[in-house]
């Protein structure tokens, strides 16, 4: 009886232990990731990523990746275009908690049924994905994104948001952020960009580093005049 006690208060030590390792293991995982995101919801990001796996991608990496010393405060992006990259990413951007669940269910019925490939990601998840995870497809990938996503929209405003996506993104070869395309494209600043140049840079955000080519591919233009169309149609919330 006493050995039967003994290997019963053993086992029961050890589920205590192997409990206490896995809930530290999970505070500092929520401390890891909570502490970056109210960190970035005061201070800009000085790089990403991405940007680091296409240094580590080119050819010549004697120079490191640029920090992104080009930011643009939300107040100052020109309004036509933060209406044509909602227009063309998110037009429930300011309506949802950070997930577009109708598209969600529609790419996953899609993605099972044909052969085709749907996307469903909204700009807070684009931002999470940019800001703090890697690029790719897994599962850990996706997790991870929707945690951080749902971390943002509670501590981030939807306007950080949208300030940080356009200061973040791939525009193209080597160029990130709405100010480095602008005057890479157009030569002048995201302030002053008109309703046909903003629906352009909206365009070409799904694969910017083949879009952007000039002249500007029959695709891309289609989806520019697309994009022209829908713009009237958002409203851009202040802060």
């Amino acid at each position: 009886m006493k050995k039967k006690r003994k290997r019963g208060k053993g086992k029961k030590q050890i589920r205590i232990r192997i409990g206490k390792v896995i809930f530290d293991i999970f505070l500092c995982f929520v401390a890891l990731t909570i502490i970056p995101v109210l960190f970035f919801r005061f201070v800009n990001p000085p790089t990403t990523p991405l940007m680091w796996i296409r240094w580590v991608e080119s050819d010549s990496q004697q120079n490191l990746p640029r920090s992104l010393n080009t930011w643009m405060p939300f107040e100052k992006v020109s309004p036509n275009l933060l209406k044509a990259v909602i227009s063309a990413e998110d037009q429930k951007f300011f309506t949802h908690d950070g997930f577009d669940w109708l598209a969600i269910e529609y790419a996953i019925h899609t993605n099972f049924t044909t052969d085709r490939k749907v996307g469903a990601s909204t700009i807070s998840m684009q931002t999470a994905r940019n800001v703090f995870l890697w690029q790719g497809r897994t599962w850990l990938r996706k997790l991870l994104e929707s945690y951080f996503t749902v971390l943002i929209e509670f501590f981030w405003s939807k306007q950080r948001i949208l300030e940080v996506y356009v200061n973040v993104i791939e525009w193209g070869d080597g160029v990130f952020g709405c100010e480095q395309a602008a005057q890479r494209y157009f030569q002048q600043s995201s302030t002053i960009l008109s309703p046909v140049e903003s629906a352009w840079m909206a365009a070409v955000l799904p694969l910017p580093r083949h879009w952007t080519q000039r002249p500007t591919p029959a695709h891309v233009q289609a989806r520019q005049l697309k994009i022209l169309d829908a713009m009237p149609n958002i409203r851009i919330i202040k802060k």
